[in-house]
């Protein structure tokens, strides 16, 4: 119940009557007992108590008094109210409610490991005062026990300190204690934790420089394979912010949206638990790419350095990837690595969103966008890292965001990465995957019974976008939907895709203006979340859009879901249901979600793409911004031609390439601009709509 860790409901650090009653009736046990005479508590452990009591019961106040009533969850949208009644305001490019959250989340952990220190206390009094079973005699046959290194001593089968004295005569001691914890696999001694956490003074520029300190640190990442542990207590000890006083910044830092689940410092830390577990073969269904890159050998200390170190930067006015790679270099240097390795975990720690951002916001199927991506990773060494550096990212970010959706997009990304690395991106290695991609089709194919005639005139009907942009089976999809098609008749077919998380939505019929757009909106009226999405154009002019949509739960449809999701579809395509009218009672921004910003960013790139133009769009995520999007689109007579849909809990960005109505990019700047300023209207009318 009390994990730092826990940020949204189902008790968690967010009850705050759970956590209030929990300080105030030890507070009171301390007065009734004198719990400091008796040695359960230090002064400076009972000063902590007295604030976070009068912390908690502050807040707990301006929760009920803000709410109305007794509401004891501190929820997203009551968090802000609360902060700003608490005189929380914005600072350094902080929002003042993250700032508040920071102060709470510190004050609950310490409560939470404070109640540890006491109910141990308890324990080892109370439950374990027969010693002679616990340490003695009888308890050395019934437990093998790993031998203790000189120093320490096991006390009521906890990780003890033998000598205080001693110990702390020694600073390095300070990082020995865990990793004897971990090397031996036995939990630490309260006792043992209050020493530590009483002497972080200890921890100063000396030993941060000491080539022994960096050695045992390093050994805490690299030798035993469950790392997590010993940094996690570390972290909530204070022994990693004062070993690392860059990491310190970031401890109990909230990122106040619905995308991340943690805070940062324990992002970073689930972050190394998908590392460590990757590494030791627990992965290998779910992740076979990366768990065969780690397999492989790529350098340990570079991944796990740059995986624990990649956000540290975060909580600043700069932008936090090249902030982070500074203070990556700074650390790594104090930690005596060669000048390879810290340039090499500088590089990730600048770059660790490049290959999220482009598998998620790029059409990967365009040959300048892979070209690009594969300028800027250089070598296969460094696709490797970046590689296991994305996954570990996108799997610590919280349950549910990791999904095989995106793995599919990162597997692919990297085969086309590592292919155009090993062998270039002329213009030869595209004609030649055009080509495999039609061989692919006609192999397919006629293994499906068709006549060759019929798959020489299905290898001619399309243009090479097409053989780039789709996998093989959803072009043999489109030759079914596409054979004997007539110029009313309009082909559907749903397909669940369990290996991308999502049912497939392709559609053949002749090509017309707006049908992209009409497209989007009847998805938007059953609900359907665009994950992706692909249309193009044949030479004999038929379109064929695809969409990979999920549920409201992020899942593939069910099957008995379908026939009303085709025929919503049929209606909307036949004129029957006018999505925008459809949609205006619906398109409403949930209440959790309204307190988060989300400024609208419009951005016209024409050097992405040797023959798109690619407009991006981030701004906030609603049911019905797509279709108000395109329909925008088409109505500026702008042709799209692929669309790509990245969501980060209430934040979407959504691509397009597109093409003007004589199939040129936008070079005219003040057509541009135009066009920018009825995006932003039309997506300022939208949210107008949705009453937020």
């Amino acid at each position: 119940m009390l994990e730092p860790n826990i940020k949204e409901g189902k008790g968690g650090l967010r009850d705050l009557q759970t956590l209030y009653w929990i300080a105030k009736y030890i507070h009171r046990v301390d007065r009734a007992a004198q719990l400091v005479d008796l040695g359960f508590f230090t002064r400076d452990e009972h000063a902590t108590f007295w604030q976070a009591e009068d912390f908690l019961w502050a807040a707990r106040c301006h929760l009920h008094l803000a709410a109305g009533r007794a509401v004891e969850t501190l929820s997203f949208d009551m968090q802000v109210e609360v902060a700003c009644r608490m005189g929380y305001g914005d600072q350094n490019g902080r929002r003042g409610v993250e700032i508040f959250m920071q102060d709470y989340f510190r004050h609950a952990t310490r409560v939470g490991e404070l109640t540890r220190v006491f109910l141990t206390a308890l324990e080892s009094r109370h439950v374990y005062r027969n010693s002679l079973y616990r340490d003695g005699f009888l308890g050395s046959m019934f437990r093998r026990r790993r031998r203790l290194r000189p120093g320490f001593c096991y006390q009521h089968g906890r990780l003890g300190v033998a000598d205080p004295d001693s110990f702390l005569a020694d600073p390095l001691n300070l990082l020995r204690l865990f990793e004897e914890g971990l090397r031996t696999g036995v939990l630490l001694h309260p006792d043992a934790m209050r020493l530590v956490a009483a002497n972080l003074h200890l921890i100063d520029d000396r030993m941060r420089s000491d080539p022994e300190a960096a050695r045992i640190f390093l050994d805490l990442l690299l030798k035993h394979g469950n790392p997590e542990r010993s940094l996690r207590r570390m972290n909530e000890l204070g022994v990693l912010g004062a070993w690392i006083p860059e990491f310190g910044r970031i401890v109990a830092m909230m990122q106040f949206n619905v995308y991340h689940h943690y805070t940062v410092d324990e992002h970073l830390i689930q972050c190394v638990a998908a590392l460590a577990a990757i590494e030791r073969g627990e992965e290998v269904g779910d992740l076979p790419l990366t768990s065969s890159l780690m397999e492989k050998g790529i350098d340990r200390t570079v991944i796990y350095l740059a995986v624990l170190l990649h956000d540290i930067g975060k909580g600043r006015p700069e932008d936090h990837s090249i902030i982070g790679a500074q203070i990556a270099r700074r650390i790594c240097q104090r930690l005596g690595l060669d000048a390879e390795r810290v340039e090499t975990v500088e590089w990730l720690v600048r770059n660790h969103l490049l290959m999220s951002d482009v598998a998620q916001k790029r059409d990967i199927g365009d040959p300048r966008t892979l070209r690009d991506f594969a300028k800027a990773v250089r070598t296969r060494k460094r696709l490797d890292l970046l590689t296991v550096l994305t996954v570990c990212d996108i799997r610590g970010v919280g349950p549910g965001t990791w999904n095989n959706w995106k793995a599919d997009l990162l597997r692919r990304l990297h085969r086309l990465a590592a292919d155009a690395l090993e062998g270039g991106l002329e213009e030869v290695n595209r004609n030649r995957r055009v080509d495999e991609a039609r061989r692919s089709l006609r192999h397919l194919l006629a293994a499906r019974g068709w006549e060759p005639k019929a798959i020489r005139a299905e290898m001619g009907r399309h243009y090479d976008s097409y053989w780039q942009g789709l996998p093989t089976d959803t072009q043999e999809v489109f030759a079914r939907l596409l054979q004997g098609i007539t110029d009313d008749e309009i082909h559907i077919d749903l397909h669940p895709d369990p290996n991308r998380d999502a049912t497939r939505a392709a559609f053949a019929l002749a090509d017309h203006p707006g049908i992209f757009s009409r497209l989007a909106g009847a998805l938007a009226l059953v609900g359907a979340n665009v994950v992706d999405a692909r249309t193009y154009t044949t030479r004999d002019g038929y379109a064929t859009p695809v969409f990979w949509v999920q549920d409201a739960e992020g899942r593939p449809y069910a099957a008995d879901h379908l026939p009303r999701l085709r025929r919503m579809i049929e209606r909307t395509l036949a004129g029957e249901i006018v999505a925008r009218d459809a949609l205006a009672g619906r398109d409403k921004v949930r209440k959790r979600e309204r307190a988060f910003r989300f400024p609208t960013h419009v951005t016209f790139d024409n050097e992405g793409s040797d023959i798109h133009t690619i407009i991006e769009v981030d701004t906030r995520d609603r049911p019905g911004l797509l279709y108000d999007l395109t329909r925008t689109l088409a109505q500026n007579h702008i042709q799209i031609v692929s669309a790509v849909i990245a969501t980060y809990g209430a934040q979407v960005v959504d691509t397009f390439y597109v093409k003007d109505m004589f199939g040129l990019k936008l070079h005219q700047a003040h057509r541009r601009e135009a066009l920018e300023k009825r995006l932003h209207q039309a997506i300022r009318e939208g949210a107008e709509r949705a009453g937020n």
